[in-house]
């Protein structure tokens, strides 16, 4: 709804909108203006829809996986069809391009939908003779959330403090599925260990780029640019740590710098941009706060923050924006190659052994992904092994199959995504036993 003008958003629950006394301004991170108000719920908004969830989920949880297909694909359609809206609310909301949003987020939500649609009609379960007892069992997998008519999907908009509280401390949510900061992941296990609820839990990531001397370094570069500095950096697969191997180091650092400078940064409308702004003002000052910490301890700013001109619209002058830096001289204990700062700052240094440089990528308490540059294969199955990351990536980056498991090790989270994986998570399972 609008009011003056005025985004108003409203929470969804039992299959209706429902408004909320309370609001949380939101901003237009690339004009640094309030453009909508958001619910702040609490408590009696989350007791809402979890009533309306339990009322929904016998109905739900009793139709065939064709039926819940059926729907997904709907749903897949509807989102499909109003694609450009879908594009420019991500856009205002985030701050991105309109391009990633369009191309890449959209499309990328789309297909989630469809693949799930697909993958839930061909999952299998077990089943074991024991002939000397004369029984068989088998397992059968028991939905624990639920989907799409009234009730089926909740949406309540708040801050983690009340509606996200209330959320993971409710004895009656079996499961919580959270991406975001190891700190809040530690508030969330703590408030829900008392209920021993199942938790899925992707995290952050401080993930390292190894380049070996005999990488194919145009490819290397140009990749490396986009896995460092895309959607502004606020990906948690984004590179962070760029090591490269000494003989090479120079003529990579002077060429990464080149390309880095040539990612556009400005209005997330128009299309020449690769970057737009930083989701808030609050996180665009933190991200900063690293790159002079980074100058404080005697590094070297390359470019972007501090050494280049940003040169925004009058209209986008107060917008959160941010050029791609390059630093350098940055010891491995450094806070800033030790945090994730999840924006466009990266670190790039240079390792003489492949033992070293494995051992220097291992030494934070993060292990989300990683991605190697050799065109030794040898070298490459060698490395990918003992990098402590749950994904890894060898010449190339962001290339990835809902087939196969996605999530971190250490501090970067806790359990996987993907088909199996999903299935597993988002159900309980059930061995039955039978005496014939």
């Amino acid at each position: 709804m609008s009011k003056q003008g005025q985004l108003v958003l409203e929470n969804y629950i039992g299959g209706k909108f429902v408004p909320c006394s309370k609001h949380i301004d939101s901003y237009d991170p690339s004009i640094g203006e309030v453009y909508c108000r958001v619910p702040d719920s609490g408590a009696e908004e989350v007791e809402a829809a979890v009533k309306a969830a339990k009322e929904a989920f016998p109905g739900w949880s009793e139709k065939s996986p064709a039926e819940r297909a059926k729907v997904l694909n709907k749903l897949a359609d509807l989102m499909e069809a109003r694609l450009e809206e879908f594009a420019q609310a991500e856009s205002k909301d985030q701050g991105k391009t309109m391009a990633a949003a369009r191309t890449l987020d959209i499309p990328r939500a789309v297909y989630n939908f469809r693949y799930f649609a697909s993958s839930v009609l061909y999952h299998t379960t077990e089943c074991s003779q024991m002939d000397h007892m004369g029984c068989v069992s088998y397992t059968v997998r028991c939905p624990v959330g639920v989907g799409f008519p009234p009730g089926v999907v909740n949406i309540v908009f708040g801050t983690g403090p009340h509606a996200g509280d209330a959320l993971v401390a409710h004895p009656d949510v079996p499961l919580i599925s959270f991406t975001g900061s190891t700190a809040t992941a530690r508030a969330i296990t703590e408030r829900s260990a008392p209920y021993c609820k199942k938790l899925s839990l992707e995290l952050g990531g401080k993930n390292p780029a190894i380049v070996f001397a005999d990488a194919d370094l145009e490819q290397c570069i140009s990749t490396t640019v986009r896995s460092s500095f895309a959607n502004q950096g606020e990906i948690c697969l984004c590179t962070s740590r760029i090591f490269v191997e000494r003989s090479i180091y120079p003529q990579f650092l002077a060429r990464f710098v080149e390309v880095a400078r040539q990612w556009k940064t400005g209005v997330p409308s128009d299309p020449c941009n690769s970057n737009g702004a930083l989701v808030s003002k609050e996180h665009l000052e933190k991200v900063r706060g690293y790159v002079a910490l980074a100058r404080a301890e005697g590094a070297q700013v390359h470019c972007g923050e501090g050494v280049d001109a940003l040169n925004l619209p009058p209209r986008n002058a107060g917008g959160y924006f941010m050029l791609p830096t390059v630093i350098t001289g940055v010891t491995d204990t450094s806070r800033v190659m030790q945090e994730e700062i999840f924006g466009p700052v990266t670190c790039v240094t240079a390792f003489d052994q492949e033992e070293e440089v494995i051992a220097r990528a291992n030494a934070v308490r993060y292990g989300l992904s990683a991605t190697v540059w050799s065109r030794d294969v040898g070298r490459v199955h060698r490395v990918s092994r003992r990098l402590q990351a749950g994904l890894v990536w060898t010449n190339c980056w962001l290339i990835r199959d809902l087939n196969l498991p996605f999530g971190g090790m250490k501090c970067s989270g806790v359990g996987r995504e993907g088909g199996k994986d999903s299935y597993h998570f988002f159900t309980e399972v059930k061995t039955i036993t039978v005496k014939h």
